[in-house]
């Protein structure tokens, strides 16, 4: 049994949207994929941090998916700033159930848990995000939906999984770090950077929570084992 964790798999099968135009690193990203999380078992539990998929709706989404759930274990899917798909959990329950994807979750306003380790996490915000008064209402819930998920945990050991990173270089987002402070998460793991933005992306320890980037393109499409 293991854990671990992906972000911004940014599957296209159902959309024309395929990474490859990006050239480098990005070429044969499917197949890359294929081979990275061929490591995954049955027994395993595997977070995907947000942008799995580039449909605009579910029916869109329905071949990655697909692809998603020949992938061996328990899935957790936390939201993406491009998961256009995203619905509410009863839906995507039905979804799942309609199309026979029967190892699949949203981590919303919940936590799982993998043995007596509490799985917390949610989108998240980013300092690209426009600072308006719509915005503040998304980043205000963000905070509610975050704390919702820690609360959930109870007393048991927290990991907290985001898409975008609270920390950039040059950037904090001090509620949802003083949140992470608040309910002694021990690591949190975050997506969404790529190429160029690697470099500034913040790793290792912060206030006793140690930070780590999975993104696909950064993790060289090999998720990360956290837990054994």
């Amino acid at each position: 049994m293991a854990l671990y964790a992906i972000g911004d798999l940014h599957l296209s099968f159902g959309a024309e949207k395929p990474m490859d135009v990006f050239g480098g690193v990005w070429n044969g990203y499917v197949d890359k994929l294929r081979e990275g999380l061929s490591v995954i078992g049955p027994e395993d539990t595997t977070v995907l941090l947000g942008d799995v998929s580039w449909a605009l709706d579910l029916a869109g989404a329905r071949e990655d998916f697909a692809f998603l759930s020949a992938i061996p274990g328990r899935k957790l899917l936390v939201k993406g700033n491009h998961d256009y798909w995203w619905t509410t959990a009863a839906k995507f329950g039905r979804f799942c159930a309609e199309n026979g994807f029967d190892n699949m979750y949203l981590l919303h306003n919940n936590c799982h848990f993998y043995g007596e380790t509490a799985l917390c996490g949610t989108r998240g915000w980013f300092f690209e995000e426009e600072q308006t008064g719509l915005d503040a209402k998304v980043y205000n819930r963000e905070l509610i939906r975050l704390e919702t998920s820690l609360r959930a945990a109870g007393e048991r050991e927290k990991l907290c999984f985001l898409h975008y990173p609270p920390l950039y270089r040059g950037y904090a987002c001090p509620e949802i770090l003083a949140l992470l402070e608040k309910y002694a998460v021990r690591r949190c793991y975050y997506g969404h950077l790529h190429g160029e933005s690697h470099r500034l992306a913040v790793e290792g320890e912060r206030n006793g929570t140690v930070f780590t980037l999975v993104s696909a393109d950064y993790v060289n499409f090999k998720p990360l084992r956290i837990l054994p």
